[in-house]
């Protein structure tokens, strides 16, 4: 197994580079995330948690610095293969749900399951399971716009985690929801965690919610503390 799941190191990131409106959101920013260990993310908003997260995720790419995925570094790899590495090994989840409208609970986590290769039963005994963890199985058949919002981000949980990835990538998965429904579905993602082994980089401005996985990083001016 690898000795890290996700490892940055000194990664710098600017908006408008050389202008006179330059934006520096990170400087030097370093983390490394072990097997199965669940870190939180804490900056107030605007900070550069999602940069850094889109970064990590490699959905965007830094300036300076590197970043690593199960101790190999992406940051040289061509556009196919990191595109490969965050199909296979990299799970997203966001503040709003992003689920397909017209399909069913079930249907949204079976779809990138196909897209990935896998078959259709299996894929489904896979959704169903995952449904199952998280307490809404019998919500299988149901479309997003009959679900609540605690419920539907659940099954974006599900989704994140269809293609059994490495990492998941958090960004206030909690945000959009009232505290008593935020306390229920972080419970149900911490399941869905540790029950599957992965490892966890979740962002957050709840220091409650924080205090419950295993240890917090905090970004200030752009360097992780």
């Amino acid at each position: 197994m690898s000795e890290l799941v996700l490892g940055l190191e000194g990664v710098d990131k600017a908006y408008n580079k050389g202008k006179p409106n330059e934006v520096t959101v990170l400087r030097g920013a370093s983390l490394a995330v072990k097997p199965g260990e669940v870190v939180a993310l804490v900056a107030p908003s605007g900070a550069g948690k999602s940069t850094l997260l889109h970064i990590a995720g490699l959905l965007d790419t830094p300036d300076a610095g590197s970043v690593a995925i199960n101790d190999q570094d992406m940051t040289k790899l061509s556009d196919k293969k990191r595109t490969a590495v965050r199909r296979d090994s990299v799970g997203f989840v966001y503040q709003f749900h992003h689920l397909l409208p017209e399909f069913t609970a079930l249907e949204n986590i079976v779809l990138p399951q196909l897209a990935n290769g896998t078959k259709q039963a299996e894929a489904e005994a896979h959704a169903q399971e995952l449904l199952a963890r998280v307490g809404i199985a019998a919500r299988a058949d149901h479309r997003p716009a009959a679900l609540s919002g605690g419920e539907q981000q659940r099954v974006a949980f599900c989704r994140a985690l269809a293609n059994k990835p490495h990492l998941l990538l958090a960004d206030e998965p909690t945000g959009n929801l009232d505290p008593g429904t935020s306390d229920t579905v972080f419970a149900a993602l911490m399941e869905l965690v540790q029950g599957t082994g992965l490892s966890a980089l979740i962002a957050t401005h709840n220091m409650e919610l924080a205090a419950r996985m295993d240890r917090t990083l905090h970004l200030e001016d752009g360097r992780l503390v």
